[in-house]
C-alpha cells in the first residue's frame, strides 16, 4: 500500500471512530498532497513518495511553529491539539535513520562530489538528499557536511 492510499485509508478510520484531531489532520494533509500534485503537473497528476514525504514534514514543520507561538501566548490547549497533530503525521515518515548511517552518508557523498570545502556544500547536499530519500531531516544533513567540509 502507498503512502497515498494509507492516508486515504486512516482518513476512513479516523471518520468511523470520531477521531477529530487526526481526521482532519489528514484532511489537511491530503489537501496539501493534491495542491502539490496540481502545481507539479495537472490535475489528475501523482506524486513520488519523497515528494509526498517533503509535504509530511513542511506540514509538520508548520505545526512546530505554530506549538511554539501558542505555548509563548500562553495558549496550551491550541499547543496541545498542533503536538497532537505532529505526532499524527510522524506516524507517516519513514523511519530516520542512526546517526551512523547519517555519517556514512555524509562521507560517501562528499566522496562522490569529490567536494573540497564550503564552496561545495551544494553538491554534497543534491548528492545527500538522493542517498537519504527523506528519511534524515535537512538541517541535521547540512550540519553534518558542514562539520566535515570545514
Amino acid at each position: 500500500m502507498n503512502l497515498t492510499d494509507q492516508i486515504t485509508a486512516d482518513m476512513k478510520s479516523a471518520m468511523r471512530v470520531r477521531n477529530k484531531i487526526q481526521l482532519n489532520t489528514l484532511r489537511a494533509l491530503k489537501s496539501a498532497i493534491g495542491n502539490a500534485a496540481i502545481e507539479k503537473g495537472g490535475a489528475g497528476s501523482e506524486l513520488a513518495e519523497n515528494e509526498i514525504v517533503n509535504i509530511i514534514r513542511k506540514q509538520i514543520k508548520q505545526r512546530q511553529d505554530s506549538l511554539e507561538q501558542f505555548e509563548k501566548a500562553g495558549r496550551s490547549e491550541l499547543a496541545a491539539t498542533e503536538g497532537e497533530e505532529i505526532t499524527v503525521l510522524e506516524n507517516y515518515l519513514p523511519q530516520p535513520l542512526s546517526e551512523e548511517e547519517i555519517d556514512a552518508a555524509v562521507f560517501s557523498a562528499i566522496q562522490e562530489s569529490g567536494a573540497q570545502g564550503k564552496q561545495d556544500m551544494g553538491k554534497v547536499m543534491k548528492i545527500l538528499q538522493e542517498k537519504t530519500g527523506g528519511r534524515a531531516d535537512g538541517k541535521t544533513l547540512s550540519q553534518k557536511v558542514m562539520q566535515k567540509l570545514s
